[in-house]
């Protein structure tokens, strides 16, 4: 079975993120296509993909290694996030459907029983799926795509500290989630738009490892487990 260039993007793309691959280390189409189980026709593929996302650069002498992003870019992804995401919001109010409520709602519910209990690890796990949620109801795949995109690179360039009172967060949350039920599109955006600023304030840039090395796991592309 041929393994799509998408899948082996994603794989990719999420070993990144979770630091697999470091800061400037190299990417060889040979090593890829035996770390993945895959041909190396859709590991270059890939690989122009995340040099197109600029998760990877192709340098002279050295071929394609993972970007590097200094403090100023790290902090542009941050300003455009916080401006991208309260124009979802404002397009949610418009234009979500009651499919889209009924997953804010539940999320909502159950981030603030998690806030009660002290569950921190769903708790990002939850934001993070009720943000995409919110992307998703603004019926816009264009900005879907980009908001999709900031969140893997804010995920790569940045940690994130826990709120103190995350029983706050998850009422910003729910004040969102009725104004978009209300159809009400600048409360919506203005509430969205204080939330952001608020959660930007937590996040710390990641110091990149020396060396550059790649980490010792080894895996296939999993096609089913590559769905975001």
């Amino acid at each position: 079975m041929r393994i799509p260039a998408h899948s082996v993007c994603t794989a990719i793309r999420d070993d990144i993120v979770s630091g697999v691959y470091e800061r400037g280390g190299r990417l060889t189409e040979e090593v890829l296509a035996r770390r993945y189980g895959v041909s190396r026709v859709p590991v270059r593929e890939a690989l122009r993909t995340l040099e197109a996302e600029g998760f990877v650069v192709t340098r002279r002498h050295a071929g394609a290694c993972v970007a590097e992003p200094s403090a100023q870019e790290a902090a542009d992804q941050l300003e455009i996030r916080m401006l991208l995401e309260p124009l979802a919001a404002a397009r949610a109010a418009q234009r979500r459907t009651e499919a889209h409520l009924k997953v804010l709602r539940g999320l909502v519910r159950l981030g603030q029983e998690r806030s009660r209990r002290g569950q921190s690890e769903d708790l990002r796990s939850l934001g993070s799926w009720f943000h995409e949620t919110l992307a998703q109801a603004s019926g816009s795949p264009g900005l879907i795509t980009m908001l999709t995109q900031l969140r893997h690179k804010i995920a790569w360039m940045y940690t994130v500290e826990q709120p103190a009172r995350p029983a706050d967060s998850w009422a910003e949350h729910g004040a969102i989630v009725d104004a978009v039920a209300r159809g009400d599109v600048e409360r919506a955006r203005a509430l969205t738009a204080q939330h952001t600023e608020r959660a930007a304030a937590a996040h710390r840039m990641r110091a990149p490892r020396a060396g550059g090395r790649v980490r010792t796991s080894q895996h296939p592309v999993n096609t089913v487990g590559l769905q975001h």
